[in-house]
């Protein structure tokens, strides 16, 4: 752990997600990010078995090696596979219990966007969220906070509007951050993969390539 003389490590952020496929809205809001809060680089952390939500349409495998490409021209971003590599559902508490063993007491930030920052306390362990990292909610124009509860409670007394605060410690402070609405899904994209269409403009090329390669999404339709 630092002294108290020295001085923090900079800031590292986490956004995980399904990336299935990573896309532009995903890579504009970790830059956004990074750049809003002056971080010095954000872990874009596939989930293995996502315990929130139905299985990825595509293999943890196959979404890794697309999120590698898609991000292949920005070292400040980097594929982090931690939930690949542990067995079970994967739950975020873990995940940043993992990174946190490995950067010591460097300030470290979780990023979410307002939707599941809003069912925050349906996480597992989600108090424990707090003792491991920052909390930076992503605000697009349409998003609403809606907190329940204890969650509010937690939310609000530790809601800070400067980031510098965030880098004086290695976790507990949450802080609000406007981005870009871009308005691509996965969902989408997929749903154009398996009519036939193009999915250009929507997300990198080099995934593009990948997913025709690979013939993924090419099946029916997935939710």
């Amino acid at each position: 752990m630092s002294s108290a003389s020295e001085p923090m490590s900079a800031a590292i952020g986490v956004l995980g997600g399904t990336f299935d496929p990573v896309h532009y809205g995903h890579l504009r809001a970790a830059v956004e990010v990074r750049e809003r809060l002056g971080l010095s680089g954000v872990k874009m952390v596939p989930s293995a078995q996502p315990p929130h939500r139905q299985a990825p349409w595509a293999s943890a495998e196959h979404r890794m090696a697309m999120l590698r490409r898609a991000i292949s021209c920005q070292d400040f971003l980097a594929a982090d596979d931690c939930e690949m590599r542990r067995q079970g559902p994967s739950y975020m508490v873990d995940t940043l219990s993992d990174i946190r063993r490995g950067i010591g007491d460097a300030p470290l930030v979780l990023i979410i966007g307002q939707d599941a920052a809003n069912g925050l306390d349906r996480w597992h362990e989600w108090r424990e969220l707090f003792e491991l990292a920052h909390v930076a909610v992503m605000r697009r124009p349409d998003a609403e906070s809606d907190y329940r509860d204890e969650l509010a409670q937690c939310m609000a007394r530790r809601m800070v509007t400067a980031p510098g605060a965030l880098h004086a410690a290695p976790a507990g402070l949450v802080i609000d951050v406007a981005i870009t609405q871009l308005d691509i899904s996965s969902t989408a994209i997929r749903a154009l993969i398996a009519a036939g269409q193009s999915a250009h403009y929507l997300t990198p090329p080099r995934v593009i390539e990948y997913i025709r390669q690979h013939g993924l999404y090419s099946g029916p339709v997935s939710a």
